[in-house]
């Protein structure tokens, strides 16, 4: 079940052997950019926005949509489009997997209100960096109270007449405003932490096991499987040297079925080249006298960014330039990538018996080249000197510290920003600040996998069956002539879209059976062929939590004498002996032969697709000589029926 249609940010449902499970719960926070930023400080350029009419002066949602440079946004506490709850019920789920951080943050309106009692399975890292990302958001939410809220521009007619993306955007009346602290820590509550390759065992039906997928800190890709089936999850995955530990490719071998999601959203965008070109423009605009902003997320690709620039400063004679990182969450996030020295890559690893810290921004914080605050207020406020590079969220430009920079920074061209991160358009981001002086540049550095690199490591682990979002299947909107950018496979992958069900191609023909030693002992096997011998079983099928067992069949306890006339239904149930087992084929032949023996000689011989029918024409009796099994059809007459049963039977090996 595809509860998503948002491909990075993925929600699925797998039902698999009698076991719910949803793989991540991605929020879409696209939905965002239909909204008006939330300045920290209050914003007069925002206040005197206009109201929207309706050309014809029909419609007027004047306090709830505001223009601006001919775009319309809603004016209210931003909202979230969350994953489809009404494709399946929410409350059967047994268990959640999380593959990494930023696929985490629907959690909280899963769990908290759908009736959910299952568990949560995530890695220490992506635990505590995803709920420093959620605090983080709570805290960008909060501290900017909205008085109202827009509800009326939902309504089916009038969104139909409203202009531009607002017109066109989905399922606006399930759209949300994000979750309290409260919610969020009874959400990660629920979390089971789990390592690499740690296999976990449900309701012994399947058993579950991360696997690293080196795209961030504690990333992980999915194995599920049953004795007989493997799925694998393939969701945020990266061949590129960054700081995770690297990607485990060789244990999704052999998958009946691979689900792939989460793949680049730059196809053309190396990201060796961007980062090249954020610092060539960063000293370019620092140079020039203007500060530099960098809208980014609290974790990921920032621990890269700061360690590129560790290594250009000094080339690029940027010294004695201040770097702040400003975000309620700054500290803890610095922190947190020092720690976790398992899992990252093996030479950040041995930096942490030298001892030193794996990455070089805590050497830029010791010699005060990186400063981290929680706000623009306080502190931060006294050392603030520029011109600067200022690293913020949020990167939709829609809340956070970044709004207050954009209202500060926006009118002068000496001043840059630089888009790092490929969750947004540049462009939308930028529409309610227009029209801005200050230079756009746009590096996006997306290290997830790319169609080429997809395409050779499903050559190599080569699944039977892979199972993908509906955009991988066909050439980007905008750039329809690359048939690069997508995927071809043979079989051609099955695709799925928001709200869709797909029925998995799977056979499943086993089941695994336990035997009891007692029950193993009394059996005994007889050869019918040179090199194999059978035997066969009398058990009673105990089944419990999956499992199933092979047990001896209870004799019956010996009935007292008594007296008085039980009732019948007190009597044991009468074990029969079982009737043996027939094998072998009766040759044509030898049986006709056999039969004139006993004199019976009138016989036609009638030839079937299945074998042949013998009909005794004198007796009015029919047998029917199949592969699998003899027919003797005759009419009320029992002595003839043995005869010719026992005549059979000698052709036959019994077990």
């Amino acid at each position: 079940y595809c509860l998503s249609g948002h491909p990075t940010l993925p929600c699925n449902v797998l039902k698999f052997k009698s076991t719910t499970i949803m793989l991540d719960c991605g929020l879409d926070t696209t939905s965002v950019l239909n909204f008006l930023p939330l300045p920290l400080v209050h914003s007069p350029r925002l206040s005197k926005l206009p109201g929207w009419v309706s050309k014809d002066g029909t419609i007027n949602l004047e306090k709830e949509l505001k223009e601006c440079a001919g775009r319309v946004f809603v004016d209210s506490q931003p909202e979230f489009c969350l994953p489809e709850r009404e494709l399946l019920d929410l409350s059967t789920i047994d268990v959640i997997l999380i593959s990494n951080y930023h696929c985490m943050m629907a959690l909280p309106y899963i769990t908290e209100h759908t009736g959910f009692t299952g568990t949560v399975y995530a890695t220490e890292p992506t635990l505590q960096i995803g709920r420093l990302l959620m605090e983080e958001l709570v805290n960008f939410m909060e501290r900017v109270p909205k008085a109202q809220s827009a509800t009326c521009w939902k309504n089916k007619e009038m969104q139909r007449m409203l202009p531009g993306p607002l017109k066109d955007a989905v399922d606006v009346w399930t759209w949300k405003r994000c979750y309290s602290m409260q919610e969020v820590n009874s959400a990660l509550s629920k979390v089971q932490l789990v390592g690499y390759s740690q296999k976990v065992e449900l309701f012994g039906a399947v058993q579950i096991s991360p696997l690293s997928s080196g795209y961030s800190l504690g990333s992980s890709n999915w194995i599920i499987q049953s004795h007989h089936e493997k799925v694998s999850y393939v969701s945020g995955s990266s061949l590129l040297t960054t700081h995770p530990q690297p990607m485990d490719q060789s244990s999704l071998k052999n998958s009946d079925v691979l689900i792939l999601t989460g793949l680049t959203q730059m196809p053309t965008a190396n990201p060796d080249g961007m980062l090249g070109e954020f610092c060539s423009n960063l000293a370019m605009t620092i140079r020039a006298g203007g500060n530099v902003l960098v809208p980014c997320y609290s974790s990921g690709v920032i621990y890269d960014l700061l360690e590129c620039l560790y290594q250009f400063i000094e080339s690029a004679n940027l010294g004695t330039t201040p770097f702040y990182f400003i975000s309620p969450v700054a500290n803890s996030s610095l922190e947190f990538s020092q720690i976790f020295a398992e899992w990252l890559c093996h030479n950040k690893q041995s930096k942490v018996y030298l001892p030193e810290p794996p990455f070089p921004h805590a050497e830029l914080i010791q010699t005060n080249k990186l400063k981290h605050y929680p706000s623009i207020h306080g502190d931060f406020s006294s050392e603030f000197r520029q011109p600067c590079v200022v690293f913020t969220g949020h990167p939709s430009l829609r809340f956070g510290d970044v709004v207050h920079f954009m209202e500060l920074w926006g009118k002068s061209s000496l001043n840059t920003i630089i888009f790092t991160e490929p969750d947004f358009s540049y462009l939308d981001a930028l529409a309610p600040y227009q029209p801005l002086a200050m230079k756009c540049v746009y590096c996006p550095i997306d290290t997830r996998l790319n169609f080429h690199q997809v395409s050779k490591l499903l050559k190599e682990v080569q699944p039977l069956h892979v199972v993908c979002p509906e955009q991988y299947t066909q050439p980007p909107v905008t750039q329809s002539h690359r048939s690069d950018l997508m995927l071809e496979l043979q079989p051609p992958p099955m695709p799925y879209r928001r709200c869709s069900v797909l029925n998995l191609p799977f056979r499943r023909r086993y089941e695994r059976v336990y035997i009891l030693p007692e029950l193993a002992n009394s059996l005994v096997p007889s050869e019918i062929k040179p090199g194999i011998s059978l035997a066969t079983v009398s058990a009673v099928l105990h089944s419990k939590d999956n499992k199933h067992t092979l047990q001896s069949v209870p004799k019956p306890p010996p009935v007292p004498p008594s007296k008085k006339r039980k009732r019948v239904i007190e009597e044991p149930p009468v074990m029969l002996a079982p009737k043996p087992l027939l094998s072998g084929a009766v040759p044509l032949e030898a049986f006709l032969a056999t039969l004139q023996k006993h004199g019976i000689t009138e016989v036609k011989v009638e030839e079937t697709a299945d074998g042949h029918i013998l009909h005794l024409q004198a007796e009015d009796t029919l047998i029917q000589l199949e592969e699998d099994g003899t027919h003797i059809v005759c009419d009320n007459n029992e002595p003839l029926r043995t005869k010719l049963r026992d005549l059979v039977l000698r052709f036959l090996q019994k077990l």
